[in-house]
């Protein structure tokens, strides 16, 4: 053997040992678990009995009207949440990447959000939209003439009022990384536009908005696993209510598995998730690499 293999061997094994913590914590504390759960997901196990009973659980699922309306939900705040926090973060970073005044302290400020727990800005949220007269915004409206509203407790109020929460805390990180991707476009590029004439608008679409194609698509993929994990603002804000109206796929698996000790029935659920974050992110790569392959065609 040479000298130049015995490097390249000595090599190889510092990169496998290297990467052995995180394997070993990936291994841990997600595989194992992962086995442990999908095995549970065919049982019905609740503390005080195992008994195996196949594919029970799946099929319990699709007749649990409660589940079904999670499912429902769920996608409800997907499709009001994705969208509006991409786009709002996307204008945020193209504003702040410019020479404004006070643009750090604008960009901290709408960054903050997303350092801080789901939890504290549930809580401060459920404050504003505390359903007596002394609430933030029932005192906002009253200023314009508008009675008091019932945020979290009104059937078609609790899921909008979840969703600008969530609108709110994601904001900040969406801005983040545009704000990195603005960084990786030359400045050549806006130089000849200008030159050239174009106005900003006609220079924001033909060329800011594709070149952060692969920005937006990372965005995208994050954010729809993020909204199909939603639990925290749910949990404080509304507890699933009112009548489950804002009650999605996670907080079904908190309540079977930590309230009802119904673990194999929230296992199957948790698999059933697992399925549909797997299916959309797919599809997100699968749509995001189609255009490129037809431009190459």
């Amino acid at each position: 053997m040479s000298v130049s293999d015995l490097i390249m061997k000595n090599n190889d094994s510092m990169g496998y040992l290297f990467i052995a913590p995180n394997l070993l914590i990936y291994t841990i504390f997600i595989f194992i678990p992962f086995i442990y759960t999908f095995i549970l997901s065919f049982t019905d196990y609740n503390l005080f009995r195992f008994a195996w009973i196949g594919f029970r659980n799946y099929g319990m699922m699709f007749r649990d009207d409660i589940f079904l309306r999670s499912i429902w939900n769920t996608l409800r705040f997907s499709l009001g949440t994705i969208l509006p926090s991409i786009v709002i973060g996307l204008l945020f970073a193209v504003l702040l990447n410019r020479g404004v005044r006070l643009r750090l302290f604008f960009r901290t400020l709408i960054f903050i959000p997303n350092i801080i727990s789901v939890v504290t800005g549930a809580l401060a949220w459920a404050y504003i939209l505390d359903s007596s007269p002394v609430g933030i915004a029932n005192r906002i409206i009253a200023f314009y003439g508008f009675p008091p509203q019932k945020w979290l407790l009104d059937l078609q109020l609790a899921m909008p009022s979840v969703i600008v929460m969530s609108v709110w805390a994601g904001i900040g990180f969406n801005m983040l990384v545009y704000m990195a991707g603005l960084q990786g476009i030359p400045s050549s590029l806006y130089e000849a536009a200008a030159i050239d004439g174009a106005p900003r608008i006609r220079i924001f679409f033909r060329i800011t908005l594709p070149l952060l194609k692969p920005t937006s698509f990372f965005l995208l993929v994050m954010a729809c696993i993020r909204s199909f994990q939603v639990f925290g603002q749910v949990y404080i804000m509304t507890g699933g209510g009112p009548l489950n109206t804002t009650t999605t796929i996670v907080h079904q698996i908190f309540q079977n598995g930590f309230q009802g000790y119904r673990m194999g029935y929230a296992s199957a659920q948790s698999v059933f998730l697992l399925l549909i974050i797997l299916t959309v992110t797919l599809i997100n790569f699968k749509s995001g690499n189609n255009p490129e392959g037809a431009d190459a065609d």
